[in-house]
């Protein structure tokens, strides 16, 4: 990373108060890393992910990301997300919201600031919503909604929305040998059977280069090795499905 972008890397993150380190593992390496972190995929938690947008994928275009998550016997949940986001920018009340998290996610290369405000919903609450084809919007709270139409183009309605998905996704949590912190691992498979693998911690912006430090003596000791493209599971999400243009219904 040149020396400017790691400059505004870190007043971004001092601005958020806490980080995201992450890092995606190829694909032929993805079973080795697993077996190497004492990982078991067969036993890990498991979830699913949907993502909605426009068919031109005109939200991420104008940074926003709306996702709804649903998950094995547990509660969900549902998330705008505002990405990148300047921290200063965003409204005090908001940022003092205890459901709004702005958060710096740091990958090798690369960082993007967010802020996200999610809300929690009941078991089954997704699925239901799909299965029932009722109207997705009563996923989300008043103030999500509101955040939505504040951000989102003008001419993109909320009950126009596709839902993209879903994506199966199996986590873990592992504490290697050499680290003070759990790691986590998650493994996101796509309708067509293609796979990424992310490892990830987070931590406070204070002890992010000590943490990174860590984190990347841990990965070599375990031979743990890095993509060359990373993209965050978001971006590859909606990647796969703006290139892929599956529809499953609009969110009405």
């Amino acid at each position: 990373m040149a020396d400017d972008e790691f400059e505004r890397m870190l007043v971004l993150s001092g601005e958020a108060g806490q980080m995201e380190l992450k890092l995606v593992v190829p694909v032929s390496a993805q079973a080795a890393t697993c077996a190497a972190l004492g990982v078991r995929m067969s036993r890990a938690s498991a979830r699913r992910v949907y993502f909605l947008d426009t068919l031109g994928l005109a939200l991420r275009k104008h940074g926003i990301v709306v996702r709804v998550r649903s998950k094995a016997r547990q509660a969900g949940d549902s998330v705008i997300k505002l990405r990148p986001v300047e921290p200063r920018s965003l409204p005090g009340r908001l940022r003092r919201s205890k459901q709004f998290v702005v958060e710096v996610d740091a990958m090798p290369g690369n960082f993007v600031c967010s802020g996200a405000l999610k809300e929690r919903l009941g078991v089954g609450d997704v699925e239901r919503a799909i299965t029932e084809k009722r109207p997705l919007r009563k996923l989300f709270s008043k103030r999500q909604l509101e955040l939505f139409a504040a951000h989102a183009p003008a001419e993109v309605r909320f009950d126009d929305l596709m839902l993209l998905g879903p994506v199966e996704v199996r986590r873990a949590k592992v504490t290697p040998a050499g680290m003070d912190r759990a790691l986590t691992v998650e493994r996101w498979t796509y309708p067509d059977g293609s796979r990424i693998l992310e490892i990830s911690t987070r931590c406070a912006t204070a002890e992010s280069l000590r943490v990174t430090k860590r984190l990347a003596a841990v990965l070599r000791a375990h031979r743990v090795d890095i993509a060359d493209d990373q993209l965050t599971k978001t971006q590859a999400t909606l990647d796969y499905f703006g290139g892929a243009g599956r529809r499953v219904r609009t969110a009405a």
